[in-house]
């Protein structure tokens, strides 16, 4: 209603399942859900920008981490890089560091490692001007 809404995906086509370990980088599109174990990077494919990543409580990951759109709820021991939405439900335990553009913690969510926003937008200028009176009160005091 207020403006173009960008298309997230929700659904999942593609299922690492709990007790299955895969050695090796990952380059997916579309959704991906982890609830085994990877060892090595999960990166989406081609930069795709609707891609998405779910880690279960019991989903590790044992690499880099880049996708747009990550839920982590499990373990990660690498850095993540998150060109849009990260979201740390409760379960979550990361070591490693943290680049974001917009993040939800939930508590009890553990980070070991820096976090950096990534956002491009410049800081606003904030410029303080003193009132009359503040101005007559610092001419008194040097004077």
């Amino acid at each position: 209603m207020f403006g173009r809404k960008h298309k997230i995906v929700s659904d999942i086509n593609t299922l690492i399942g709990e007790g299955t370990v895969i050695t090796g980088d990952i380059h997916f599109s579309g959704g991906l859900r982890v609830d085994g174990r990877i060892c090595g990077s999960i990166v989406s494919a081609n930069g795709k920008q609707h891609s998405l990543l779910v880690l279960s409580e019991q989903g590790m990951v044992e690499g880099k981490i880049k996708v747009p759109y990550i839920v982590i709820n499990g373990t990660v021991r690498g850095p993540i890089h998150c060109d849009e939405s990260l979201e740390l439900q409760p379960a979550a335990k990361i070591s490693g560091d943290i680049f974001y553009k917009t993040i939800k913690i939930h508590q009890g969510a553990v980070i070991e490692g820096k976090m950096v926003c990534t956002e491009t937008s410049q800081p606003e200028l904030i410029t303080y001007v003193a009132s009359a009176e503040e101005s007559k009160g610092q001419q008194e005091s040097t004077e």
